[in-house]
């Protein structure tokens, strides 16, 4: 049976990325050695869409007030690499990592698969 899962995400600077995830996201995490932090994820859906183009992978944050939710994480420093804009199924943003890649985030305006 599968009883989880687990995102990978590749960075030129994998020890400041893991650095933002505990410090900034405050992240419950292990250390599975050698400063090698897991985080524990809030709750995940996986959403599976059709594409034209190379077959790619995202991550996407949810909240539930992309505003508020702007507001702190850009008080702690974090950079957003986009305004907040509305799309039928919500309102998103995305904001960068120290190591350079991005991240998604975005406040729901469907059911969410995790209240099943």
């Amino acid at each position: 049976m599968i009883n989880g899962g687990h995102v990978i995400i590749y960075s030129r600077d994998a020890e400041a990325d893991r650095a933002f995830f505990r410090d900034v996201l405050e992240y419950p995490h292990v250390d599975v050695g050698g400063g090698w932090l897991i985080f524990r994820l809030p709750p995940a859906e996986v959403a599976v869409h059709p594409t034209e183009g190379p077959e790619t992978q995202e991550l996407y944050l949810m909240c539930d007030d992309v505003d508020a939710t702007v507001t702190d994480l850009a008080a702690r420093g974090v950079e957003f690499t986009q305004p907040v804009t509305d799309a039928r199924w919500g309102r998103l943003t995305r904001f960068r990592l120290p190591g350079g890649g991005e991240v998604g985030l975005y406040e729901p305006r469907h059911e969410r698969a995790t209240d099943l």
